[in-house]
């Protein structure tokens, strides 16, 4: 079975890959380079892309930074710093680069239809503390109706299928699977900013090291500064 699998380079993304390889599939990976602030992230998808062995890693380039509308895509905006796990909960932040997953499921699905695959794996997740509209179980749903309808797969009776292992996951949970799989973690990069070291105060960054710390694990990643946010 052929899996095309979102890949950015971060935990949730590098777990997924590790996850689709555990069901059978052959993994055929695609990352998306938007000009986003933390490119950083493509650098992790190759290295993590290689040494999982996929057949195939494809990165796909865009310009989102022409209208902006995300601090990871206008760098007037600044990144949320130091908040927390109860401020994150509050609202969508502006993080949210608009429509992101439906640009990249719409890659993901051509290419997906391309080589005949029968999945496409994403590492979206609903109980995130920063609950992104567009990574959530309806939207979802709703991309899989578009999966069926909007191509000669689906409308032949074969759809593609989104897969979506992480989505009712704690961060924690989501190290643990990882764990059991031997996703790399010292590869992986989740930080917002573009340094040359994560730097442990985005909230990518306090996200990812409240849950090694709830797990009395220690991140391999090397941060600027070691946040140990709580609750």
């Amino acid at each position: 079975m052929k899996a095309v699998i979102l890949l950015s380079g971060g935990l949730d993304s590098s777990t997924v890959l590790y996850k689709a390889l555990a069901d059978g599939c052959e993994g055929y990976a695609i990352s998306f380079d938007y000009q986003q602030r933390h490119r950083k992230e493509l650098h992790s998808a190759r290295e993590v892309a290689k040494l999982a062995g996929v057949v195939e890693h494809q990165i796909v380039k865009f310009d989102l930074t022409q209208w902006g509308g995300s601090a990871l895509t206008d760098d007037s905006i600044d990144l949320p710093q130091e908040r927390s796990l109860e401020e994150m909960s509050e609202n969508i932040p502006i993080t949210y680069v608009p429509a992101r997953n439906t640009i990249f499921l719409s890659f993901a699905l051509s290419y997906a239809e391309t080589i005949a695959a029968q999945r496409v794996y994403i590492g979206v997740n609903a109980l995130d503390y920063s609950g992104y509209p567009d990574c959530r179980l309806d939207y979802i749903q709703a991309m899989q109706d578009v999966f069926r309808l909007g191509t000669k797969q689906g409308r032949e009776g074969n759809p593609i299928q989104i897969v979506t292992p992480l989505i009712d996951l704690k961060k924690t949970q989501i190290i643990q699977l990882g764990n059991r799989l031997g996703v790399p973690w010292e590869l992986t990069w989740s930080c917002y900013t573009g340094g040359d070291l994560a730097c442990g105060v985005c909230d990518s960054c306090r996200l990812r090291l409240a849950a090694f710390n709830e797990l009395g694990l220690t991140d391999p990643v090397k941060y600027e500064f070691r946040s140990k946010v709580k609750g």
